[in-house]
């Protein structure tokens, strides 16, 4: 049996070079099909990847307090659209609930930032202590707020690498020097490491933080003192965050006095809620550029079936002499598939090699992160022989049932 088979491949080989052409068009669909598949599979990899790394870069299991949508005088109004978060809040959940290993506070806005005869527009970040903590910020120089320039008020800043790229020259040092926002001058006590750029697609390097007292009572201003933006807490482990969470929300609750028939006047969001969304609609976008890639392969499937339908009709003839010498239908049939199989087999190991270079082109050219799936690879090669074996099975049903004696008279 092993014999036939191998025979069988090489009778495969020489009808398909007869017409190189045909054979190499045939092939096309299933060339772009598995290329397809194998290139959009790992972009979609590499963006989930990347997404995982930006919402990490957020820090270590991080919970965000946001001023919630409130109804005030008929009207309603969306995310931070009312001041209903305060210090007195943060200080509050770290005391009563021991989930929370550090809580923190902040208010942003953007304003202009001066160092000597250069500025730049960038957003200005009054924030405590504990929420460098929690956003697991680093330094390349220079080190951070400390709580004694949050309780005085103090002058100091730090900067993050965009602010540094804009404002100084290269290789200054821009620790120790004398910044200037709204005309009050600060001192640079620290320069941030990178972080690229967040989950939302925002240059998180592009940030300046100066203690949050000094913000609200020097530059930013407030409606009254104690009012933030946005609160945040961070816990030990990631299995914390569901209970951490729900104590939030019933500790915060009862600050705020709402009864149970009222709405929460703050949302809560984490780590956890963002990379999800933000991979889901990455997923969706893979999914569906597999299905686009998919129906090449089916175009290819159908490049083969109408390929082997038409070599049925030219060797008509052969098949009834084949017969006649003693050879079975499923000789035949065997020998159909086996064309069928080569034409899919070859065109997907080519497939595969269009795919990795495409993937690799992608982050040449685009700078686009690709990760090329070894299970994307086997799953396409075997889907494009799949297709060629259910495409292939039809035209050689076909051979197989030629009549000898018929086929014999077919001219």
């Amino acid at each position: 049996m092993g014999a036939f088979i191998l025979l069988t491949v090489l009778t495969a080989f020489r009808v398909l070079s007869r017409n190189r052409l045909r054979a190499g068009l045939t092939m096309l669909g299933i060339i772009i099909g598995v290329g397809a598949v194998i290139a959009m599979v790992s972009i979609g990899e590499g963006a989930k990847a990347a997404v995982r790394a930006q919402v990490a870069s957020m820090g270590t299991n991080v919970i965000i307090i946001l001023p919630g949508t409130t109804t005030v005088g008929g009207v309603r109004g969306g995310q931070g659209g009312a001041v209903t978060l305060t210090v007195a809040d943060a200080l509050d959940l770290k005391k009563k609930i021991p989930l929370l290993t550090e809580t923190a506070w902040a208010k942003r806005d953007v304003m202009q930032i001066v160092y000597g005869n250069k500025n730049w527009n960038g957003p200005v970040n009054g924030v405590s202590p504990g929420y460098l903590t929690i956003r697991d910020w680093s330094y390349t120089s220079g080190g951070p707020i400390t709580q004694a320039d949050l309780d005085t008020a103090a002058r100091v800043a730090l900067i993050g690498q965009t602010v540094v790229e804009n404002l100084y020259e290269v290789g200054e040092e821009p620790v120790g020097s004398t910044i200037r926002i709204k005309n009050v001058s600060f001192k640079v006590v620290g320069v941030l490491a990178p972080k690229g750029q967040s989950a939302q697609g925002s240059d998180q390097d592009d940030i300046l933080f100066i203690p949050f007292t000094t913000a609200e009572r020097k530059v930013l201003g407030t409606q009254f003192l104690g009012s933030v933006g946005a609160l945040f807490a961070a816990t030990d482990r990631p299995e914390d965050l569901p209970e951490a969470v729900t104590a939030v929300r019933e500790v915060l609750r009862a600050r705020h006095r709402l009864q149970p028939d009222q709405p929460d006047d703050f949302t809560i969001r984490t780590q956890v809620d963002i990379g999800r969304v933000q991979e889901g609609t990455g997923q969706t976008l893979t999914l569906m550029m597999f299905a686009v890639a998919s129906i090449s392969l089916l175009v290819g499937g159908i490049g083969i079936m109408n390929i082997l339908l038409v070599s049925v009709t030219e060797r008509t003839r052969e098949i009834g002499v084949r017969m006649a010498v003693g050879a079975k239908r499923r000789h035949i049939l065997i020998q159909f598939l086996i064309e069928a199989m080569t034409l899919s087999l070859f065109g997907g190991v080519l497939g595969i090699v269009f795919g990795i270079l495409g993937a690799r082109a992608t982050t040449v050219v685009a700078g686009w992160p690709t990760i090329i799936s070894v299970r994307s690879i086997l799953v396409a090669f075997l889907f494009s022989l799949a297709v060629g074996l259910f495409f292939g099975l039809y035209p050689a049903n076909k051979a197989a049932r030629l009549n000898p004696i018929e086929a014999l008279r077919y001219e």
